[in-house]
């Protein structure tokens, strides 16, 4: 919360505009904006100097939204606008006095509603995502006009109507079908493994093997967002700026796919001035793709550690630290080598084993720990590349991902995000699915890490069969996911 308070007096060079309390540059420049916005409007400017404190000084302000509260200030100050309380002020003037939307409006008007203040005017773009928190009357305008109105002569305005809240479950529009998948059979039977459990994916395979299409079908077989989710992942999104105008909470789950040029600012958040969120958390509520997952810096890829540990990230500045959340399903895709034909039967590999164990090496054991199913993608057959026959669909696959995830729902998280203290109590094996487990930890000197993830893995594929118990079969399916890493690694 930013107190905006002007003071007006003669002397000086009369039309002094001094603005206190860490402005950056775009603040400082809203003085013209604002001069030239009220003549433009028919209030003149006042001939004496003005002083405009931004309170709490110790916190820098930044962008343009504080225009309109030094504009409303200002009308304040000159008697043009009434005395009001329980009104709060966001926007950018324009010169002619119109207003431009801003950033973060969601998070302005969940602000609004902590401290009680009743009222929020924010630019009309902005109206349809801050209108959504409920107990803060919206009201969205066009013009500077428009806002002393409002205060001045109140019965007149009206609030905007709350939009309709509730995620629909079948808003899949654009989305591609699995069912245009030819062949990889086993990857779209882990892909389904993976949504319904939450968890992380890695898929390795040639160049065309299809590691790409069907990651963005992942999305298509995802549980839709509840209104909590949806209206967190809006606020993060209206944060950052990407928030299309004139919308309202986000109804599709994110899907972000981020160049490997990338900065480890533009992955986690970052930059001068406030932290803007980066892709981790963007993806929030939805999915983070990142193909040719060795060809990302390994400084980048080693600071995923901590967002897919704790599902969120904290970034510290010396003047501030924030956290953002991301709880996100990392899904990667990579080659098994540089040239990508390592293992192919058709095409030889042309790399040494050094190359192979350089490439390869990119990625770090701990890393590959935290991603809890490793998939082999290989090349399709021609005769699965030319069959006529449609594999199974989406809205299949689907539908037994959100069977499972309701029997998670029951027991308050999902199997991904089971906290080891409860890991023992949901994944109850019987006899043979110890032995199981057993065997594969000792034979593949598994990790701790390893061992709970594969519980929770095998937890996920019992609740696709319907089982209260983790069975030897489901352990084994957890198993091959985990094997895949030993087969390159080592």
């Amino acid at each position: 919360m930013v107190d905006v308070e002007v003071d007006m007096y003669p002397g000086g060079n009369n039309r002094d505009f001094v603005t206190v309390g860490m402005p950056d540059l775009a603040v400082r420049e809203s003085r013209e904006r604002i001069k030239s916005a009220l003549a433009n409007t028919g209030y003149g400017y006042p001939n004496k100097s003005v002083t405009i404190n931004l309170a709490p000084a110790n916190v820098k302000k930044e962008g343009a939204g504080f225009d309109l509260p030094m504009a409303m200030g200002i009308l304040g100050a000159m008697g043009i606008v009434k005395p009001a309380e329980q009104y709060m002020f966001s926007g950018e003037l324009s010169l002619d006095g119109s207003l431009r939307p801003v950033w973060g409006a969601l998070s302005i008007a969940v602000c609004a509603r902590k401290l009680g203040i009743g009222n929020l005017i924010v630019p009309e773009e902005n109206a349809a995502e801050a209108v959504v928190v409920e107990g803060v009357r919206v009201f969205g305008l066009k013009h500077l006009a428009q806002a002393v109105g409002l205060i001045n002569e109140s019965a007149t305005f009206r609030p905007m109507s709350p939009l309709e809240t509730q995620a629909e479950p079948e808003a899949l529009e654009g989305i591609p079908d699995f069912k245009d998948v030819r062949g990889q059979t086993t990857a779209k039977r882990a892909l389904e493994v993976a949504a319904a459990g939450g968890h992380n994916v890695l898929m390795i395979g040639p160049p065309g093997s299809g590691k790409t299409m069907l990651a963005r079908r992942l999305a298509g077989i995802l549980p839709p967002l509840t209104f909590h989710e949806s209206l967190e992942t809006t606020q993060v999104h209206s944060v950052a700026g990407v928030l299309p105008p004139n919308s309202g909470l986000l109804r599709d789950r994110p899907f972000r796919a981020p160049h490997h040029k990338i900065s480890d600012a533009g992955l986690l958040g970052g930059g001068t001035g406030i932290i803007r969120p980066g892709e981790v958390s963007l993806a929030h509520n939805g999915l983070l793709f990142l193909d040719e997952f060795p060809e990302f810096p390994r400084n980048v890829l080693e600071m995923l550690r901590q967002p897919l540990e704790e599902r969120s990230v904290t970034i510290a500045r010396s003047s501030m630290t924030l956290v953002y959340p991301a709880k996100f399903m990392l899904v990667a895709a990579m080659n098994p080598c540089k040239c990508g034909f390592l293992g192919d039967t058709t095409r030889e590999c042309r790399c040494t084993g050094a190359e192979v164990q350089r490439y390869l090496g990119k990625i770090s054991g701990p890393l590959l720990d935290r991603i809890d199913l490793h998939i082999e993608v290989p090349a399709v057959a021609y005769k699965e590349l030319r069959s006529k026959q449609d594999g199974v669909g989406s809205a299949e696959m689907r539908e037994r991902v959100l069977n499972a995830r309701k029997i998670q729902h029951k027991r308050g998280c999902y199997n991904a995000e089971i906290p080891p203290p409860l890991v023992r109590r949901y994944c109850t094996l019987d006899e043979a699915g110890e032995q199981t487990l057993e065997m594969a930890v000792r034979r593949l000197g598994l990790s701790a890490r390893a061992h709970d993830r594969i519980l929770k893995v095998a937890r996920t594929i019992a609740d696709l069969d319907s089982s209260d118990l983790v069975k030897a079969k489901h352990i084994a399916e957890a198993v091959q996911y985990r094997s895949l890493d030993r087969n390159y690694w080592n």
